[in-house]
């Protein structure tokens, strides 16, 4: 079907609750994992911590990059009364503000790999629950209204980034490491309110097919059905290139800023707070247009703005520690990705199938991770220790480049959004 020009969310109270429940989903999905992967990272480089340690980090996302691989079991089984997604997110976001809790009575200075394990429960937590979300965003929101409803999507990780790695860090620095995680888990159960006055559907349950009763037929179709449709795995090259580069300069930047010789308060400000809220505009303004722009253009334009914005983390790793710049570029390279990340995310959405939203929109999720914490990003710490900051910067330039060829290839010319959802 050919796209719908977008209009922004009109002022009515369904689509105002649509937007309070993706948002509290979104941001206290994403709390605990911008404290860790954020504030953390940031703390350990102020205790001497090497480089190569804080990028390995991103091996702890290890179940995002998984996730795929329960997720048809999310799509299938259901349990309790509340509706079929609605328990899978009451249940997880129960258990990950328990093992938050849990985490703050470890020590990390003494125990850090118990700590790790701490963390590597809760990001499991946080990814089964994504799973749930994503599927139920898919079943909430209209074609039409997946530009907008991916702006909020992003909006609300950025929202988590902003409490979770800006405000979280300068809570860290005034109360101390136990009494900033009781608050993580007070906010992520807060945010459980709006899921309560949800009402979910019984025929948004795409999982019960009667004709599909042998258990392991069904998850293999389901686990590979969406990778053996015609263009796919070239999708999801474009995917994982279209989020490594911008990634793979982000996850060096904070510590370039330690090394500048910024405090964690001063970090905390600028990445946290003020480059996460550039976040948020970006995504709301890119949710705002992506429909109208078309999702080709979208995708092909952001993606520039984004090599751009990573070109510029240059400025600061050559010596240029003007507090201007170091604002303006910090700002800049998290405003992009989040025009990026928001075009990237509604066209995921548009090439799930109806009978599994879940399962196929967490795969492409899952190459998303990949590109965002694994591979290149993961070994950037080690680039940077051999080559310096600005061959991080340079190499992640050259890979946004690469993605918008790609785009630009892959993408058709002509507009339409699948029928698929």
């Amino acid at each position: 079907m050919v796209s719908k020009l977008s209009s922004p969310p009109q002022s009515s109270p369904r689509t105002a609750f649509k937007v309070l429940l993706l948002s509290s989903l979104y941001t206290s999905q994403f709390l605990p994992s911008a404290f860790f992967f954020r504030a953390l990272p940031i703390f350990l480089r102020q205790q001497g911590a090497s480089l190569q340690v804080i990028g390995l980090m991103g091996l702890l996302i290890l179940p995002w990059m998984l996730k795929f691989l329960w997720a048809p079991l999310i799509d299938r089984y259901s349990f309790g009364k509340w509706g079929h997604y609605k328990s899978w997110i009451i249940v997880t976001q129960c258990l990950l503000a328990l093992m938050v809790f849990t985490c703050a009575s470890v020590d990390f200075s003494d125990n850090t790999l118990l700590l790790f394990r701490g963390i590597f429960v809760v990001v499991t937590l946080a990814a089964t629950q994504d799973i749930a979300t994503d599927a139920l965003a898919l079943g909430l929101l209209e074609p039409h209204e997946r530009g907008w409803g991916n702006g909020i999507q992003s909006a609300g990780r950025a929202m988590g980034g902003v409490l979770g790695g800006g405000v979280m860090l300068l809570v860290l620095d005034r109360v101390g490491w136990q009494t900033s995680l009781w608050i993580l888990t007070g906010a992520v159960l807060l945010a459980l309110l709006p899921v309560f006055q949800y009402r979910e559907s019984s025929t948004r349950t795409m999982c019960s097919n009667p004709d599909q009763e042998q258990a392991t037929p069904n998850y293999i179709d389901r686990l590979l059905g969406f990778v053996r449709q015609a263009g796919i795995p070239i999708w999801l090259l474009f995917i994982l290139l279209y989020a490594t580069g911008s990634s793979m300069a982000a996850t060096m930047f904070g510590p370039l800023l330690v090394d500048l010789g910024l405090s964690m308060v001063d970090i905390g400000w600028m990445t946290g707070i003020v480059g996460s809220l550039a976040g948020i505009i970006g995504s709301l303004l890119a949710g705002g247009i992506v429909e109208p722009l078309g999702r080709r253009r979208a995708l092909v334009g952001f993606g520039v703005v984004q090599a751009i914005a990573v070109i510029a983390l240059m400025l600061p790793a050559l010596g240029v520690s003007n507090p201007v710049v170091l604002y303006g570029v910090s700002t800049g390279e998290v405003f992009a990705r989040s025009l990026a990340s928001t075009a990237l995310f509604t066209v995921m959405m548009d090439k799930c199938r109806r009978e599994q939203p879940g399962s196929d929109y967490t795969l492409q999720s899952s190459v998303y991770i990949i590109g965002h914490h694994v591979g290149i990003p993961a070994l950037s710490g080690f680039i940077a220790a051999a080559w310096g900051y600005t061959s991080v910067f340079a190499i992640g330039f050259v890979i946004c480049l690469a993605s918008v060829w790609l785009a630009l290839k892959i993408m058709p010319q002509s507009e339409t959004v699948s029928q698929n959802s």
